[in-house]
């Protein structure tokens, strides 16, 4: 009788130790397949996914506050306040650049070396090129080509609807692979081939940080040609020289 005890004690033993074993390899299995899915299917859409869920929600922001600044003073100080700021940026990077120069002549002239000096004359001016878009816009600097819009006449407003939209969207679609163009540097650990040997992403920021606000400038401008039936840019040279044709 004590064998009998002992030969099912050890029978159900093996088979506890064969379960145990059975459900690891299941869940094993299972897993490995759920990875596989994941990675076969949704990984591959997931960038695109995760850039949609931070645009839109920007997008949605910058077009609400552009709205309430019909209404009340502070968003629309704030938003004229970034596209200052970001001028501002765009000036002294200009300031820095010439100072940069400044330096790598007397550096000459007394025999010394400035490593990497005409790279970092190039970064001041990529970050004064990309941190003056926004703030030109609104200045009315950039060149914007008015002989549709003016050939028009009373649908003026819907051609800027739509160049506003078209440019909205084009700026968006850029600013999201400048994003995605820095991250890859940075992941990449990327390096200047020049002498300074600076890391890429750092001054890929300033083309990153520029087409995102222009994006932002631009959904701005769209959103108040809608609401108000007026832009914030401010009239070009030319248009001011011209005489307005009484409508």
């Amino acid at each position: 009788m004590e064998f009998l005890l002992a030969t099912a004690a050890d029978t159900l033993q093996v088979l506890g130790v064969a379960l145990d074993g059975f459900s690891k390899w299941l869940s094993d299995s299972i897993e490995a397949v759920g990875r596989a899915v994941w990675d076969d299917k949704f990984r591959s859409s997931w960038r695109p996914t995760r850039a949609f869920v931070i645009i839109v929600p920007v997008v949605l922001l910058t077009l609400y506050l552009s709205w309430l600044g019909t209404r009340k003073r502070w968003p629309r100080r704030m938003l004229d306040g970034l596209y200052f700021i970001s001028g501002l940026i765009a000036a002294l990077a200009m300031v820095v650049m010439l100072g940069v120069i400044c330096a790598q002549m007397i550096a000459r002239w007394s025999g010394q070396t400035f490593p990497g000096a005409t790279s970092y004359a190039g970064y001041c001016m990529a970050a004064a090129s990309f941190f003056a878009l926004a703030y030109a816009l609104n200045s009315g600097s950039h060149i914007r080509v008015n002989l549709m819009l003016t050939a028009l006449g009373r649908y003026r407003r819907w051609g800027e609807l739509w160049c506003f939209a078209v440019a909205a969207i084009l700026a968006t679609y850029f600013a999201r692979y400048a994003v995605k163009f820095n991250l890859l540097s940075e992941k990449l650990g990327e390096k200047s081939q020049d002498l300074d040997k600076t890391d890429m992403w750092i001054p890929q920021l300033s083309m990153s940080i520029g087409t995102v606000i222009l994006a932002i400038c631009l959904w701005d401008n769209l959103m108040r040609m809608i609401v108000a039936g007026n832009s914030n840019i401010r009239e070009e040279t030319v248009d001011t020289a011209l005489p307005q044709k009484a409508t």
